[in-house]
C-alpha cells in the first residue's frame, strides 16, 4: 500500500492518496492545509480501507518514522509534547491516526520509499494526490 500527500503552496490546495495498484487507489484533498497534513491524511485514509496485515510505503519520513522510532511513546508521556517540549504538531490528525494504527502494531509495517525516484506505484499516488490537490483549488 503506496501512500501520498501533496501541497501547491505550504499551506494551500492539498491532496493525499493511497494505491494499491492502479485499480484499487483513492484520492482526496483539502482547499487549505499543508503537505505533512496529508500525507497524515492520506495513511489514515489507507488504514481505514484496509482492516487486515498492510504494509505502508510513503516517501514521509515524518511518518514512516513516526512509527519505526516509536515517536509517539515520548509525545504520550509527554502530553503531546515533541523532544522540545513543544505541542506535537498536527496532533488533531496524529491521535485519530495513532487510535487506529496502535491496536494494530502487529498488523501494520512501514517502509520509506525516496519519493520521484522512478518507482511506479509512489509516482502513481504522487500523481493521485496532486490531481487532487488541483481538483479542490480549482473553481466550479
Amino acid at each position: 500500500m503506496y501512500t501520498d500527500g501533496a501541497c501547491r503552496g505550504n499551506p494551500g490546495p492539498g491532496g493525499w492518496a493511497w494505491a494499491v495498484g492502479p485499480d484499487q487507489c483513492d484520492s482526496g484533498g483539502a482547499r487549505h492545509t499543508t503537505n505533512q497534513r496529508m500525507e497524515l491524511r492520506a495513511v489514515m485514509e489507507a488504514v481505514r480501507a484496509f482492516p487486515g496485515a498492510v504494509e505502508i510505503r510513503s516517501d514521509s519520513t515524518y511518518v514512516v518514522n513516526c512509527f519505526r522510532d516509536r515517536w509517539y511513546d515520548g509525545w504520550l508521556k509527554r502530553g503531546w509534547r515533541n523532544s522540545q517540549r513543544q505541542p506535537v504538531a498536527n496532533r488533531d490528525l496524529w491521535e485519530p491516526l495513532l487510535d487506529m494504527v496502535l491496536p494494530r502494531l502487529d498488523e501494520i509495517t512501514w517502509s520509506w520509499v525516496k519519493g520521484h525516484s522512478g518507482d511506479p506505484m509512489n509516482d502513481l499516488v504522487d500523481r493521485l494526490a496532486v490531481e487532487a490537490s488541483r481538483a479542490v483549488s480549482e473553481p466550479g
